[in-house]
């Protein structure tokens, strides 16, 4: 490196490149070099501008690594380390992002390339970026003293049904089944913690969706990926920098029932679109399907619980919905690289005050072997009958 590249050169020219936004050409940077007094030979000045321009084009350094095939997740704990999730768990690259400065500027950079803003007075932010990405940054004093950023990579192409049953995230035992459950159009919730394929599933199961059927999908963020014909996508959006533009979850599931759904799916559940969720699919919409956060099927109707709480709605009111608006549960589980369905359960109302989860199938963890439960599953299929009737 030039003794004139150091990190104040680095810096002024960047803020005069930021001040006059356009592409970093080459003369763009000798220019912004020229107002600071410095001159550089030809080779510094080329690597002032391969820097500058891995600096503010897309996610600067990171972009190489966002842009890898299997990449899932890339975390920035500061400058220097960031790990990056290709399918088997965070690996540390060798890979540096300067300096705390320089990771802070690349947050604030794409928070405003998402129409959000990150400052002292508004620490962090989570934002969907123009290609897709979705990223959660934090900084510092709420973060200690480094900037920390987290990367979400949508897939751009989905799994199919049949590609998660070869690879055994779908066991070979419950496909007939997963598959009957979806053809008879009963309401499904897809359970498990994060990462564990819970959207990845949604968007194989709507793929065996009937091509005569009009899907309408509600999401947080754009992030299911579906094979079929007729589909419909809408997303929420968070307030602009000015406060306004809000499109709230709760707004749209209610909007998604006027534009009228064969199957209304609501891509998770984290709020109070809890409530209209439940109640469209008492209400005649079959078909449905959600996903949700939850440790096992059995906490599931305490988590509902927690959501409708949200909405004011007593635990009550809704396990009364649950129990008549869902009718399978199916839960999965991550270990190490390893994730797939764990759990199928269906809803089971104890009494005015509770509901149980009743175990259709289940296994220790994914690609293990599972068992049924034949007493659940003949009430299951029993369910799968009448509505196919």
């Amino acid at each position: 490196m030039s003794e004139w590249l150091d990190a104040s050169l680095v810096a002024e020219v960047r803020k005069t490149l930021l001040d006059n936004p356009g592409p970093v050409t080459t003369a763009a940077v000798a220019e912004a070099v020229q107002r600071t007094g410095r001159v550089l030979g030809s080779s510094a000045l080329l690597e002032l501008v391969n820097r500058l321009s891995a600096q503010l084009s897309g996610a600067g350094p990171l972009q190489a690594v966002l842009e890898v095939a299997d990449t899932t997740d890339v975390f920035v704990n500061g400058p220097r380390e960031i790990f990056a999730d290709t399918g088997s768990g965070p690996q540390l690259l060798d890979l540096s992002l300067g300096s705390e400065d320089e990771v802070r500027s690349l947050a604030v950079r794409l928070a405003a390339l998402g129409g959000r803003r990150l400052d002292d007075s508004s620490p962090f932010v989570d934002v969907r970026l123009p290609d897709g990405v979705r990223m959660n940054a934090i900084v510092p004093p709420i973060s200690g003293e480094l900037t920390t950023i987290s990367f979400r990579v949508p897939r751009h192409s989905g799994f199919t049904f049949e590609q998660l049953l070869t690879g055994g995230f779908i066991p070979e035992d419950v496909h007939e089944l997963l598959t009957e459950a979806v053809r008879a159009r009963a309401n499904i919730l897809i359970s498990g913690g994060t990462g564990t394929g819970k959207t990845v599933l949604l968007g194989a199961l709507l793929g065996l969706v009937d091509p005569i059927h009009r899907i309408v999908i509600v999401e947080d963020s754009r992030e299911l990926i579906v094979g079929h014909s007729h589909v419909v996508q809408l997303a929420a959006r968070q307030a602009n920098v000015e406060g306004g533009g809000e499109v709230r979850l709760t707004d749209l599931v209610r909007n998604a029932l006027r534009m009228r759904p064969d199957r209304l799916v609501v891509g998770e559940c984290r709020g109070a679109e809890v409530r209209d969720m439940l109640t469209a699919l008492n209400t005649g919409h079959e078909g449905g399907s959600a996903t949700i956060h939850a440790n096992t099927a059995e906490a599931v109707p305490s988590r509902l619980a927690a959501l409708g709480a949200l909405a004011n709605m007593s635990p009550q009111a809704v396990f009364s919905q649950f129990s008549t608006a869902i009718d399978l549960v199916i839960h999965l589980r991550r270990v190490g690289a390893d994730r797939g369905v764990t759990e199928l359960a269906i809803p089971t109302r104890e009494s005015s005050s509770g509901v149980r989860m009743e175990p259709v199938w289940g296994r220790q963890s994914p690609l293990s072997e599972g068992t049924f439960n034949r007493r659940a599953l003949s009430r299951f299929e029993a369910v799968l009958e009448q509505k196919a009737a």
